[in-house]
């Protein structure tokens, strides 16, 4: 397996280097919005402890994604009116991890509609705005 890259989209996010649509975070960790949703709400949760995916994570830093990623659930269950969520977690590149940071996908969905592939286009940002906005409010209560 191999190591930690600490110039991934992901690290440079959480340095501050590249922009996010953020909808929570913590000390321990960071959510926000996919850019490439396969569903509207389409929300990643990740570590801010440097961890490339399951196989190298501390099992405290795993527990603090798990809690964040328990935390957002129902908000997006209820921001977006969704009939059920997808909860997925990919490891090294036969799996279909493509960003080496782990991250927990959190994909509210509806019946009868499926899912848009993978990485198959970029939303609008201002429609990435506003869904951040809804899973905002919707963690407020």
């Amino acid at each position: 397996m191999a190591t930690y890259d600490d110039q991934n989209i992901f690290a440079k996010i959480l340095r501050g280097e590249l922009p996010a649509f953020k909808v929570f975070e913590n000390d321990h960790t960071f959510a926000f919005m996919d850019i490439m949703p396969r569903s509207p709400g389409h929300t990643l949760v990740i570590p801010k402890a440097p961890a490339r995916n399951l196989l190298d994570i501390s099992e405290a830093d795993f527990l603090e994604v798990a809690r964040t990623t328990r935390h957002i659930a129902p908000a997006a269950m209820k921001a977006f009116a969704a009939d059920g969520l997808i909860i997925q977690q990919f490891s090294e590149p036969a799996s279909g991890q493509v960003v080496f940071h782990l991250h927990m996908h959190i994909m509210p969905v509806k019946e009868g509609v499926p899912l848009l592939p993978p990485q198959s286009r970029k939303e609008d940002f201002k429609v990435l705005e506003e869904h951040a906005a809804r899973l905002i409010a919707a963690l407020k209560g």
